[in-house]
């Protein structure tokens, strides 16, 4: 006899599909989770706990502080610094912006694959790569200034389709799972990098790993002047949102995409491509990343260092996952991402609130995004419609 078991099983379907409110809970409670974190590391709550039962409103109101100060530094950093004057008053939100523009692009190619059923986990080294031949046109050209841009984002795009494309073809050439080999491949990506730092391919200094600068005519144009870093690649990110939206919701080929993810089999039955449609998202995925690369390195960072990606491309799993694999809620996932990198600075000069506090509201994110069942649970909702649990709720 097979025994059977009522608890629930988590899936991609679950995850991909949770409601825009199982998104906000998540949200909110993160940051719940995380100001107990900081009430826990602030000395003041610490020694007035000490004596908590003398007075603890002292305890209480130490507390208080110790949370709304970090987030409140949190705010001032990301989005309006009201104790400013003049431009400094908005520069946060520029650079909550500036932060969430290689995101956006990453997460964008990350959603295509989610929704083709590709769990793709290479962005990392694809947004690596596309740097890196970004950062090798802009100085190694010498091109007119509109051309000499152009010519660096293309070939970043084009640099991060190819590397994509690796695993799209071993996937649809051998059965490869795409997993393994995009994490594969970000390390080759992360080393290859790393060695060409030390050559004069990309240094010119082989005891200083950094490229060097670009050339002004390879620079993304700033949007609002001298002041701000804020440039012209966030408004391409939100161009390629409006694109991606295009794709994958009124194209043929975006249809084909949606049907593989749906069902493989089907898809196959009928008549689609299955193998070929493999190859494509992943380029596809890669051309994103690769401009999310040239972002970063074209617009902000100017130079290729081996730490130039960062955590973009693993952050930009959880932007795709937070926006639900939709364009217009990648946009708004980027953004908080973006604010919470550019907001934690502040939060720790000013509030002495530890900087992984900001990893942890990130990890927590993804731990209840990847979890739906989980955050019904915490806040006594109802489960999804056809499930045991909606149907004993609704009974």
């Amino acid at each position: 006899m097979t025994e059977t078991t009522d608890r629930p099983r988590i899936n991609w379907d679950q995850i991909a599909r949770s409601s825009p409110l199982l998104t906000f809970l998540a949200i909110f409670a993160a940051l719940v989770i995380s100001a107990v974190l900081i009430v826990v590391a602030d000395p003041a709550v610490r020694a007035s706990a000490g004596y908590f039962f003398d007075r603890p409103g002292d305890t209480v109101s130490a507390a208080w502080d110790a949370v709304s100060g970090a987030y409140t530094s949190l705010f001032r950093g990301a989005v309006f610094d009201y104790s400013a004057s003049g431009a400094r008053m908005i520069r946060p939100i520029t650079e909550t912006m500036v932060a969430a523009t290689p995101l956006l692009f990453a997460a964008l190619g990350l959603g295509i694959g989610f929704r083709a059923g590709l769990f793709n986990i290479g962005a990392q080294g694809q947004v690596l790569m596309g740097a890196a031949v970004a950062a090798w046109l802009g100085f190694a050209l010498n091109l007119p200034v509109v051309l000499h841009v152009l010519v660096a984002i293309l070939g970043a795009a084009l640099m991060g389709g190819l590397w994509a494309a690796i695993a799209g073809v071993l996937k649809a050439r051998t059965g490869a799972n795409e997993v393994i080999v995009t994490i594969m491949l970000n390390w080759i990506a992360t080393w290859l990098i790393t060695w060409l730092l030390t050559t004069s391919i990309l240094a010119r200094a082989p005891n200083r790993p950094i490229s060097p600068a670009v050339d002004p005519t390879a620079k993304l144009p700033l949007l609002l002047g001298g002041q701000f870093r804020l440039h012209w690649g966030f408004v391409l990110a939100l161009l390629a949102a409006v694109g991606v939206w295009w794709l994958m919701e009124r194209s043929t080929i975006g249809f084909k995409f949606r049907a593989v993810g749906a069902n493989m089999d089907a898809a196959r039955t009928a008549g689609i491509n299955v193998n070929l449609v493999f190859v494509m998202v992943m380029v596809t995925a890669g051309l994103l990343a690769g401009l999310g690369g040239a972002a970063q390195l074209l617009g902000a960072d100017h130079s290729l260092r081996a730490t130039t990606a960062g955590t973009i491309g693993f952050d930009a799993i959880t932007v795709a996952l937070l926006g639900r694999n939709r364009p217009a809620g990648i946009v708004g996932a980027a953004l908080l991402f973006g604010a919470l990198r550019a907001g934690s600075p502040l939060m720790q000069t000013e509030s002495d609130t530890p900087i992984d506090i900001v990893l942890v509201i990130q990890a927590v994110i993804v731990l209840f995004i990847a979890a739906p069942p989980l955050v019904r649970t915490l806040f006594h909702l109802p489960g999804r419609p056809g499930t045991r649990r909606a149907v004993e709720a609704a009974s």
